[in-house]
């Protein structure tokens, strides 16, 4: 018999006995056993409001809408995956530049700082920063044509569509709306998309003034996620992780102050993990025990491998391999950390972002950041995050979407700050 024969043969056996094991697993009470779920079993997903899952294809877009008494569908005739991978490369580019410009700013001060005041280390510093403006400039016209791009395209036939036409009237709840993109989207804002040069203008032409928006990895996720907590479980305080440096990173000057801040609010509940005592053994143990969970630090993103991303702790990453190798039953996580949110451009659309794992091992809600974000902002949302969350006197993060959006708003509106300072923040969960 040749080689090639006994192959065959070898994989033939192999496949009756695969199909004979999925079988007998079936008969055994599991009818629904590597089968796809049933529509009613997804339904409930869309309990709190509709869930918008986005395809975009080769020769088409389309945005299939869950609701609790069915699906429907929406065309999405402006929407192309050439284009989708396109935007999504450009909105990369520019993110990516202004990362390494503020890096090398930082060493070209670091520099100086250090006593080196020749007259190429001063030029070096002045080149360092026009870059960086130059940078910036960049950054925030693509972020303008980015956003109103996924309007034009994906979120506002979708919201006319759901009927969020406008603003809510004074007084009346804002409708809820989840996000479940696929393909380029997955790293794209879409709960961002819209024209902010005008910010609560009549017609509301942006999501942030229609909708509180939330992400969801998948339906099931999301179902899970609604579920009643556990009886028995993680206590009920605040595991709170600061580390404000991390080799080769710009420093964050802020993260004391939002330790400080926690460790207020939490005062006889919370475990703080610092500095050197931030390490990688030591957070996993303590997330474990720990219903809710802050990190302020730096994060890190591998787009070529995501699973490799985390967060950067004293000894080194807390990978998002690591975080999906346990099961949390926690009830909030903040990611207070650079690029927590981003996804990888070879495999766009699995669910492999360090927020969607937090989610999927067990946290119902997290609260991350698309890319790296000032300190100062980060923690200005958190403090105003927080005081919306604890307003009670206790703990309460059933809330968490609607103070991210309020704080957001408030950065937009009232603190006039451009896209680029609080489109980052995105949140995961019911």
């Amino acid at each position: 018999m040749s080689e090639a024969r006994s192959h065959a043969d070898e994989r033939m056996a192999l496949a009756r006995t695969w199909d004979e094991l999925v079988h007998t697993v079936r008969s055994a009470g599991y009818e629904d056993f590597l089968r796809p779920p049933p529509l009613d079993a997804l339904l409930p997903a869309a309990a709190g409001g509709p869930v918008v899952m986005v395809n975009v294809g080769r020769w088409r877009g389309d945005a299939l809408i869950v609701r609790p008494a069915g699906v429907t569908h929406t065309r999405l005739p402006g929407l192309s995956e050439r284009e989708a991978q396109e935007q999504t490369l450009m909105y990369l580019r520019v993110l990516e530049d202004v990362d390494k410009a503020g890096l090398e700013v930082f060493r070209a001060r670091a520099r100086y700082d250090d006593g080196d005041v020749s007259p190429a280390a001063i030029r070096g510093y002045t080149q360092a920063k026009a870059e960086l403006q130059r940078a910036t400039r960049r950054r925030d016209a693509t972020f303008t044509d980015v956003l109103r791009w996924l309007w034009r395209t994906v979120a506002e036939p979708v919201l006319d569509e759901l009927g969020l036409t406008a603003p809510p009237e004074p007084g009346r709840p804002w409708p809820r709306v989840w996000w479940c993109p696929t393909g380029p989207l997955t790293l794209l804002p879409l709960h961002a998309a819209g024209h902010h040069d005008e910010p609560g203008r009549a017609g509301g032409l942006s999501v942030l003034d229609r909708a509180v928006s939330s992400y969801t990895p998948t339906l099931r996720a999301l179902i899970d996620a609604r579920r009643p907590a556990a009886k028995t479980g993680p206590d009920a305080h605040m595991l709170i992780v600061a580390v404000p440096e991390a080799p080769g990173q710009v420093p964050l000057t802020e993260v004391s102050g939002e330790s400080e801040l926690l460790c207020a609010m939490f005062p006889s509940a919370h475990t703080l993990l610092q500095a050197g005592d931030a390490t990688v053994p030591a957070v996993r143990e303590a997330m474990a025990r720990s219903r809710w969970a802050h990190f302020a630090c730096h994060g890190g993103q591998n787009l070529a491998d995501p699973s490799q991303g985390g967060l950067l702790l004293s000894d080194g990453v807390l990978s998002i391999a690591d975080i999906g190798a346990g099961q949390h039953d926690g009830d909030f996580a903040f990611l207070s950390a650079c690029m927590t949110a981003v996804g990888g451009v070879l495999l766009p659309d699995e669910a492999i972002t360090l927020a969607a794992a937090m989610h999927l091992t067990g946290y119902r809600h997290v609260i991350a950041t698309l890319w790296s974000v000032h300190d100062r902002t980060a923690a200005t949302i958190t403090a105003s995050v927080y005081a919306r969350l604890t307003v009670s006197g206790a703990f309460d993060p059933a809330d968490s979407a609607l103070a991210l959006h309020d704080a957001v708003r408030h950065l937009r509106d009232t603190e006039r700050l451009p896209p680029a300072a609080w489109l980052p923040f995105t949140h995961t969960g019911p």
